[in-house]
């Protein structure tokens, strides 16, 4: 099988995180952010961006400057003999105006967010389109073995993590760093530079242990991301399969392998916690012992008549303000890290490369012909990674109009026939046409609309039958979508139910019995009007009397197309104009029904073995 090409990231089956030694393009990342931004699509998006910087400088420069016209209100004071104070206007317009720098110091974030939500939300929900459109393009083996739950996931919390990301670099990072420089300036002009230098070196010593021991945490936050991940794997494929639990009764032993995922999720969280409670008390400690220092030395130059009492006041309160940003970054750190390791799933799953892909020089199929498609299969071969062989050096052809079966036993390679005929898979040797043209060069648009398949298991979602139906083409008219169930033999049925086409189905069509289910898919199927049908053991799980309804119906709508059959029971394609007997991936007979009949080898003793009983 050919393999997925993946990006430097996450091994093994989709869900798992990265090893805690990979490496995070953090300037790359940034990069695609920046650009996922642009693109986001929000009205105004670079007046929203621009409004929003501006007021995050306005709110910090009101933040800043709010200590100093405190300060400067209380040494306009002037004391009296008898212990009372003069308050006078100078005094009441600094203090009003302490309190209006304050308001807009308060105001703004807020006035910010109204203006900037539309833009964070709108790149949020880019990037789970962009994701789950991405994984809707991978390639068939990718879907075989990934994890629904988990990669669900995924993407939720990546596209999550692009948005706390957002806020974080511009309105958090940015900003305390402009604050911090801003309020040093004012300690030096307003106040010694000795505040400004112990403020400097409270600041490195806290950065420098934030960030170490927020590194050091990094791997407990992926062993909680992969706990989390596996435990919301298991419950999504036990709750999809809950019909295969019951038959085994499995429930206990899921439930067991639940509460082991479970568990390991609460060591983790454990750890994670622990290792945070760590990180906060050691900030604490810095931020505590660089109040105290700064705190006396305010006090001393005080005593000394170095500093008037109103300047205590404003070295107190820039300190609260100049450590509340400290504490913030210390936050946003944490967060911004941990942001990127939940993106970091995200990044991989989008840096997979489908398989199958349009070619730079892919063209559109020729107008369809009346009779249907020529397809033909030159020298192709294909091997699985799990299996031997799926084919080896097969050739025919299906003429426009023709009817070819393929029959023979399990694992002879008739899944993987159909698999490259409607090319979710490639040819690894060989080439194979669609009305003279390689597949693979023609546009999988086009291929999509040529090729339509009705299933062994059909595949439905938890809408109506009429949605269900009209899936294949929604332009369709009702008239047009209730003659294809027709046609499959589902107007009575559709007939008897209270809601009739507007019945919802149930999650993967569950509330339909597997006849039922195989109806719809066949009506599905003739609603797309394809130049090839591909019918996979289509009428395998229906009684006997509407198997015998729907090949007389099937009989019918081949008119005017190919169509590639699959079966077991030999009865089924008797009349078609070729038959292909496959063992272990390869043609080891072909003909008529009476031909192979005549020739009395493989087919024929298939044939006696299934009519034995008649």
């Amino acid at each position: 099988m050919a393999h997925v090409h993946v990006a430097r990231g996450p091994e093994g089956r989709f869900g798992a995180v990265a090893p805690p030694g990979a490496k995070f393009d953090f300037w790359g990342s940034m990069s695609d952010l920046g650009r996922l931004v642009m693109r986001s699509g929000a009205p105004q998006l670079r007046l929203r961006i621009a409004a929003a910087l501006v007021l995050v400088f306005i709110g910090k420069l009101a933040g800043v400057l709010a200590p100093v016209l405190l300060g400067d209100a209380i040494n306009t004071l002037t004391p009296t003999g008898q212990g009372a104070v003069i308050v006078g206007a100078s005094f009441v317009g600094l203090a009003v105006g302490f309190a209006a720098l304050r308001l807009v110091s308060a105001v703004a974030p807020y006035a910010r967010d109204a203006i900037f939500t539309r833009v964070s939300q709108s790149t949020m929900a880019r990037a789970a389109v962009e994701s789950f459109g991405h994984a809707l393009s991978l390639s068939l083996d990718f879907h075989q073995t990934k994890q629904t739950g988990a990669l669900s996931r995924v993407i939720d919390r990546g596209a999550r993590a692009t948005d706390f990301l957002i806020r974080s670099l511009i309105f958090s990072l940015g900003p305390t760093a402009v604050e911090l420089v801003l309020a040093m300036i004012v300690m030096v002009l307003r106040l010694d530079w000795r505040f400004a230098l112990t403020a400097f070196v409270t600041l490195v010593l806290y950065a420098v242990i934030t960030f170490k021991i927020t590194d050091w945490r990094l791997s407990h936050r992926r062993e909680l991301n992969e706990a989390e991940t596996r435990a919301a794997g298991l419950s999504s494929d036990a709750l999809m399969n809950y019909e295969t639990l019951k038959a085994f009764g499995a429930e206990p032993r899921l439930v067991d392998t639940y509460a082991g995922a479970m568990a390991d999720y609460v060591d983790a969280s454990s750890r994670a916690n622990g290792s945070l409670n760590l990180l906060n008390a050691a900030q604490a400690l810095i931020l505590n012992v660089g109040l105290a220092a700064m705190t006396v030395m305010a006090g001393m130059q005080v005593a000394g008549g170095e500093l008037r009492i109103g300047d205590i006041t404003t070295a107190i309160f820039l300190l609260s303000g100049l450590y509340a940003p400290l504490g913030m970054l210390g936050f946003q750190y944490r967060e911004i890290r941990q942001g990127l390791i939940d993106m970091e799933q995200m990044v991989a799953l989008r840096g997979i490369r489908p398989d199958i892909a349009d070619a730079p020089d892919a063209d559109g199929l020729p107008p369809a012909r009346a009779e249907g498609a020529a397809i033909a299969f030159q020298g192709v071969s294909y091997r699985h990674d799990a299996r031997s062989a799926g084919l080896l050096d097969v050739s025919f052809e299906a003429r426009p109009g023709q009817t070819v079966a393929l029959v023979g036993p399990s694992g002879a390679g008739k899944t993987t026939a159909i698999r490259l005929a409607m090319r979710l898979i490639d040819p690894q040797e060989g080439r194979i046409t669609i009305d003279g043209l390689d597949m693979r060069r023609v546009k999988l648009s086009d291929i999509r609309r040529a090729v339509a398949l009705v299933p062994q298991d059909v595949a439905l979602f938890n809408d109506s039958l009429y949605a269900n139906i009209a899936f294949a083409r929604p332009d369709a008219s009702p008239a047009e979508v209730r003659a294809a169930a027709d046609a499959a033999e589902l107007g009575p049925f559709i007939d008897n139910l209270p809601d009739g086409m507007a019945t919802k189905v149930g999650e993967r069509g569950l509330k339909l019995s597997g006849g039922e289910r195989q109806r719809v898919g066949i009506a599905r199927a003739l609603l797309a009007e394809p130049r090839l049908l591909i019918l996979d053991e289509a009428t395998s799980a229906l009684d006997g009397p509407t198997e015998a309804a729907i090949q007389e119906t099937l009989r019918k709508v081949r008119a005017g197309r190919t169509t590639l059959v699959v079966a077991h029971r030999l009865s089924t394609i008797a009349d078609a104009d070729q038959i292909l007997v496959l063992r272990r991936g390869r043609i080891v007979e072909r003909g008529t029904h009476d031909d192979l009949l005549a020739k009395g080898a493989e087919y024929a003793a298939l044939w006696r073995r299934q009519t034995r009983g008649g």
